[in-house]
């Protein structure tokens, strides 16, 4: 007997987070319970702290026929001029390739944050001063466990249509500026 395979769909590759740290985490969990986005977010692949790090689970993904979708905080090389040639070379490296999703923040994720509720891509010294200033928006803010692992403060985050204006703030901004924020590629990408 023979198989039918010509009306076989084509499985997509399964796209996988790599990211920093539990506010990613977290914040990507409840956007994929939320809105019900396809997507791998395992804790091994997060708590990555190095760009050597994360090039090499870049590399465990896209072996095994999957996209990377990495998220991180550009600040430290802004700091450290080794760790922004890194940053360059990881840039370089994956630029043309469409398997590999690079959606780093400067300085940090919480920028992406604030732009659910601002329109600016002002200076900001540090991640703290972007806290201080989500916390007008979000009293509570805190990047423990505590806090982040309630869905609410991302389910309000996304409320009233913030969401799309985040990521239509952040795409119109691009890399001008003194902050900005790739995750809207992530989006890009999970509604595919």
């Amino acid at each position: 007997m023979s198989r039918t395979t010509g009306n076989r769909k084509q499985k997509s590759p399964v796209i996988t987070l790599i990211g920093e740290g539990i506010t990613e985490q977290y914040y990507f969990s409840h956007i994929r319970d939320l809105y019900g986005y396809r997507y791998t977010l395992k804790p091994y692949y997060f708590g990555t702290t190095s760009l050597k790090d994360m090039g090499r689970k870049i590399s465990e993904v896209i072996e095994g026929g999957g996209v990377a979708l990495c998220v991180f905080d550009a600040d430290v090389s802004q700091r450290i001029a080794a760790e922004q040639e890194k940053l360059l070379i990881l840039k370089k490296k994956y630029a043309k390739k469409k398997n590999v999703i690079l959606c780093d923040s400067l300085p940090s994720v919480e920028y992406w944050f604030l732009l659910h509720y601002l329109n600016t891509n002002q200076h900001f010294n540090n991640a703290k001063a972007i806290e201080r200033k989500l916390k007008t928006f979000i009293a509570k803010f805190t990047k423990t466990a505590v806090f982040l692992e309630k869905k609410k403060w991302v389910a309000d985050l996304c409320s009233a249509n913030k969401l799309e204006l985040a990521i239509s703030r952040a795409r119109e901004f691009g890399m001008d500026g003194q902050a900005y924020s790739n995750i809207f590629k992530a989006f890009d990408k999970f509604r595919q």
